[in-house]
């Protein structure tokens, strides 16, 4: 037998094993792709069903409303508002503890038994149910800190919720920055935390940034703890303003005030019989999707930019 038809035929099994493996990767994408596509067609239906029933209800006096046993007079007021404040809450508490400990497990802990513990602990707590937290905070918060139900109380247990996502992604960000970085910078005298704070955040931000907004989407849509802590399901009046007329025209009292969410105010006007109501909790989910989704484009403008001023 020739040498050719020799090469040939030693050549043919890892020819079609290559073949083989193109065409499970094809096919694999294929039906990748089949199935995101699925996916997004059903919930481009749901929300435009959604926006659909609650398009007549979307005007001026449905946002400067508070909610009414009448329901063409109720409004979301007070949810938006206190949606807001949570979430202005939650980000001031959340944030900055959860980048710094991310931080410091990542840059400064030991790499021994301990910190594997603490990985593995928040890791987990990432996917611990919401009511446990919100059973957590009635305990703490609510009870035994004497903060009652208040604003104070839903930012706290909600930055709670969140507190192991922005961690986990922390770390994350900051692992995956290449370790010549952190050389170089040591090279030119720099100390850690200079490292840190010139080189290794800026281009970690990016990473950052979007696990923040992952964790704040999610708390912008929870019920279940805030409805464990007391939140209203019906209130007719706005929280004390942050900024006064009078000095020092900074007031915290509407830390201390009742509140109630957008979510809360939907799943109220579900349980309800008449059909206006279900329009209403319509238009109520339509501005929370709008919400939600100028939250994550305003994370991605700023990862943007972020991104387009560090230059590797």
């Amino acid at each position: 037998m020739a040498p050719a038809e020799l090469s040939a035929q030693s050549l043919s099994p890892a020819h079609n094993a290559v073949s083989r493996r193109q065409l499970i990767s094809s096919s694999f994408a294929i039906l990748g792709l089949l199935v995101i596509f699925i996916a997004l067609m059903v919930l481009l239906a749901l929300v435009t069903s959604l926006v659909l029933q609650g398009a007549p209800r979307l005007n001026w006096k449905f946002f400067t409303s508070f909610p009414s046993s009448d329901p063409l007079e109720a409004g979301i007021l007070a949810a938006w508002v206190g949606s807001v404040l949570v979430m202005l809450t939650t980000m001031l508490f959340a944030i900055p503890l959860g980048v710094a400990a991310g931080i410091y497990l990542e840059e400064y802990a030991p790499k021994n038994w301990l910190a594997a513990l603490i990985e593995i602990n928040v890791t987990n707590l990432a996917g611990v149910p919401s009511i446990v937290y919100g059973l957590l905070a009635l305990g703490l918060f609510s009870q035994q800190l004497n903060l009652g139900e208040s604003v104070l109380t839903a930012g706290l247990t909600l930055a709670l919720l969140i507190l192991p996502i922005v961690i986990v992604t922390t770390r994350e960000a900051l692992r995956a920055i290449p370790n010549l970085l952190r050389e170089a910078a040591y090279a030119l005298g720099a100390s850690r935390w200079q490292m840190i704070w010139d080189h290794i955040l800026p281009y970690s931000f990016g990473s950052i940034l979007t696990g923040i907004i992952i964790g704040m989407s999610r708390a912008i849509g929870e019920t279940a703890p805030l409805i464990t802590i007391g939140a209203l399901t019906f209130i007719a009046f706005l929280p004390p303003l942050p900024i006064q007329p009078e000095f020092p025209f900074i007031s915290f009292e509407w830390l201390t005030a009742p509140f109630t969410v957008m979510p809360i105010q939907m799943f109220n006007w579900v349980s309800r019989p008449e059909q206006e109501f279900q329009v209403n909790a319509a238009a109520a989910g339509v501005v929370l999707i709008v919400m939600t989704l100028t939250l994550n484009g305003f994370a991605i403008y700023l990862r943007y930019r972020f991104r387009k001023g560090v230059k590797w």
